[in-house]
């Protein structure tokens, strides 16, 4: 009987290929739409800096691709840069092998090569394409895809495709190393941390030492210093062709790399219409938050005697690009205050909430989706399964898997009469929740302060013009992915495990497939769905809208659902592009047979983008010591090698190789060398070294070990930031000699060696600061520290 499965499997499977190759081939004789871009590396100028970025024919954003509902895509894609590339057509529903995630679905564009993507078009909206190979992304490669229906239902005179971006004048790869080595300048830069200063002045010092308490330094927002944001390619981008009266629709897509905007419009407040490219019940709304990789169509009318100010506003306040639209006198939109983090760590602190879920677990056996561990939980004392700010976070601890579908989403599986008990439900909690906070349109309210991470996030005004629910009796499969990350070495995972580590999430076909997103951190998470759409359970219920990407606020649970009529493999990510490249991805996978045209191209390939080795290290020069670190790691190894002499000839260097068990704690072993004699290089003692090394709650680094004369040792070291460039640090070291090996007398005296530092740094730019310290073995002294 397996035999005979697998022959049904095998054929089945191979009538999908047949099918979709014969779709590749326009057998339908469907009306051609023919375009070629050309990607190169050029010189380009975007934040007042001269850099080498990527374009697409020329420009950076690329070309709008237009089509019409009903056409066939030809699309060249020549590749005149020095490396590989890749474009993938977001959102777009089209054959696996066309989809553009290279050594996945799609073959690399080779240096010098074109390479040809075709597909039916078979829907209509606002989409938007880009490279999916390593960092190009944030170089350049992107552009936007307007799809016009057969038949036009809105009613609108104009439009303008307005695409938000996000811009550094430093080499993608530097800001992802930066980034690696959790050094806080991105956060300095932009004026965005929080030193103790100011959180003992704001009387937050308790709300800071939960924080440390959880291994986490405090509420981060976002994580990269950009000079530039910028609406289709500029920081101010005006539009006067535009005339009073006229209704515009404008499409507007989020094709940053890292940076999640505020959309205000000045003058009335717009009509929303549309969504990741499908068609809403109209609202206006004239404030909306737009995560990376989403789409919303707004339809305004140009006002008879000015022009419409568009705000796009960092999510964390640090910059904003504009758009005019019109002409005349500027009717403003509001700007959005810079969020508060100390209040935000004040709040959760008062909550209880159990925050600081490892982003790397124990090596593990599987990847545990379907599991909701006691480690992982975000619990809070005194509010479990309560509502905050008009969303409920429901409590894992006591819901079993079989359970889950029981009334408490919002699904195919449930009766009319549990819809209307869920929609009754609903309205009691929007009552409620308008006793804590305002309307959604972004009305002042007290309780809304500096609570942002925790309201105006959910997708409630989303709501489709027609049923997307599935037949009653479909079978549902469960999963549940927690997303984790950790700051300090820049490793994003769902469940604790890295891309590199997992195992495929299979799909099973004719099955909705629901997925549950637990966002254990303090970053937003717009995660996508590659070849599908689906739906985002809200209060809408039956008429929950569709969407390819969704984002999952900090602390926030968000459902998704879609129905398995696909095949191959399809990639599910994060889209903030340095949290993809961190690890937070997984193939979602219909376990068919791999398209033969891919054989030459192994998956293992896209999987190491996601776990490579990054290298940086530090100088000191000061007037009593010189030292230097060199690190290279990737998500479990680590090699390092430091040295310091003081001018009073002391010396002590040290390589180790290191292994992470886990986030907090890893084993390590190498060779020490070090002078015996105060002030003299004449005695050189080299030891071999082992040990463990270990995060300790506070943050506080612990490092225990013996080396090969039996002498056990014991340090700890820590670094806060006191003042907005200036970190205070210290180090502790106490190490036993008890002769153990030694050719001493009978009569052996114990020894002991302690050593200690202190000092403090001011970041003058990302490498380079100023530094004072005392070392009790080199005495006082200061200098400047370079990295690299």
């Amino acid at each position: 009987m397996k035999t005979i499965h697998l022959i049904i499997i095998l054929i089945v499977t191979s009538c999908q290929t047949l099918f979709a190759q014969s779709v590749e081939g326009n057998v339908n004789n469907l009306p051609v739409k023919e375009y070629t871009i050309t990607l190169r590396e050029e010189m380009v100028n975007k934040a007042g800096k001269e850099v080498k970025g990527m374009t697409v024919n020329g420009t950076i954003p690329g070309p709008t691709l237009e089509f019409t509902e009903g056409e066939y895509a030809v699309i060249y894609v020549k590749n005149e840069m020095n490396v590989e590339t890749s474009v993938h057509w977001h959102g777009i529903l089209l054959p696996n092998f066309y989809d553009g995630v290279p050594y996945l679905t799609t073959p690399p564009i080779k240096a010098g090569t074109t390479f040809k993507y075709e597909f039916a078009i078979n829907q209509n909206g606002t989409y938007w394409y880009h490279s999916h190979t390593m960092l190009q992304e944030q170089s350049g490669v992107f552009g936007s895809i307007v799809i016009h229906p057969k038949e036009e239902n809105l009613d609108y005179d104009k439009e303008l495709v307005l695409m938000l971006s996000d811009w550094t004048n430093e080499k993608p790869m530097n800001v992802l190393r930066n980034l690696k080595r959790g050094n806080e300048w991105y956060q300095m830069k932009k004026g965005t941390s929080t030193p103790l200063n100011q959180v003992i002045a704001r009387g937050a010092f308790g709300a800071q030492l939960d924080f440390w308490r959880q291994r986490m330094e405090g509420a981060d927002i976002a994580d990269i210093y950009y000079p530039a944001f910028l609406v289709n390619g500029k920081e101010v981008a005006k539009y006067p062709e535009f005339q009073p009266a006229e209704k515009i629709r404008l499409r507007i897509i989020n094709g940053a790399a890292s940076s999640q905007f505020w959309m205000t419009f000045g003058g009335q407040a717009p009509t929303l219409v549309s969504a990741d490219g499908k068609d809403i019940v109209p609202i206006k709304r004239s404030k909306t938050f737009i995560a990376i990789a989403e789409t919303y169509d707004s339809i305004v009318t140009v006002p008879e005697d000015g022009k419409i100010e568009f705000r796009s506003m960092a999510q964390d306040g640090s910059g904003t690009a504009l758009a005019y639209i019109g002409n005349g006198k500027i009717l403003p939109a509001e700007i959005v205050p810079k969020p508060d983090k100390i209040q935000m760590m004040q709040k959760m602190a008062k909550m209880k909430m159990k925050m600081g879920a490892h982003a790397l677990k124990f090596q593990p056996s599987k990847d545990e989706r379907f599991e909701m561990k006691e480690e992982y939980g975000m619990q809070m004392d005194d509010m479990k399964g309560m509502e905050m700010d008009g969303n409920t976070k429901m409590d894992h601890s006591n819901m079993k898997k079989d359970k889950m579908s029981d009334g408490m989403n919002m699904d195919s599986t449930m009766t009319p009469m549990d819809h209307n008990k869920m929609e009754n439900s609903d309205m009691k909690m929007e009552e409620t929740s308008k006793s804590k906070t305002m309307d959604m349109n972004g009305k002042d309210s007290n309780t809304m302060k500096g609570m942002d991470m925790f309201s105006e996030y959910n997708y409630d005004y989303l709501k489709s013009p027609e049923k997307t629910t599935y037949a009653p009796d479909t079978p549902v499969n469960e999963i549940l992915l927690n997303l984790t990350g950790n700051m300090n070495r820049y490793i994003w995972s769902m469940n604790g495990v890295p891309l590199a580590e997992t195992d495929k999430i299979k799909i099973k076909g004719n099955q909705v497939t629901r997925i549950t997103l637990n966002n254990l951190t303090m970053m937003h998470h717009p995660m996508h769905l590659h070849g599908h759409f689906f739906r985002v359970i809200n209060k809408n219920g039956e008429y929950s809208p569709l969407k390819h990407t969704v984002n999952v606020p900090p602390m926030q649970e968000v459902t998704i659902e879609f129905y398995g009529d696909e095949y191959g493999d399809w990639f599910f990510h994060c889209h903030i592009l340095y949290h993809m490249m961190g690890g937070m991805a997984r193939v979602i996978s219909y376990d068919t047979p791999r398209d033969t045209r891919m054989e030459a191209f192994p998956i293992s390939k896209l999987i190491h983008e996601t776990n490579q080795w990054y290298s940086w290290g530090m100088v000191d020069v000061a007037s009593h010591m010189t030292g230097a670190t060199l690190m290279t790691s990737n998500i479990r190894n680590q090699f390092m090698l430091s040295a310091e002499y003081g001018w009073n000839e002391n010396i002590e260097a040290e390589f180790t190789y290191e292994r992470y068990l886990h986030d907090y704690l890893r084993v390590f072993g190498g060779v020490n060398v070090e002078n015996e004699g105060e002030d003299s290089l004449d005695e050189i003692s080299t030891t071999a070294i082992a040990g463990v090394r270990y995060l300790t709650p506070f943050l506080f680094n612990l490092d225990v070990r013996m080396d090969s004369k039996l002498r056990p040792q014991i340090s700890l070291s820590r670094a806060i930031t006191i003042f907005p460039r200036t970190v205070v640090f210290g180090v502790y070291e106490y190490q036993a000699d008890f002769g153990w090996v030694d050719d001493l007398p009978q009569d052996i005296n114990f020894k002991k060696e302690v050593v200690w530092s202190a000092g403090i740094e001011y970041f003058l730019s990302r490498n380079l600061s100023i530094i004072g310290s005392y070392d009790n073995r080199f005495g006082a002294g200061g200098g400047l520290s370079a990295r690299f």
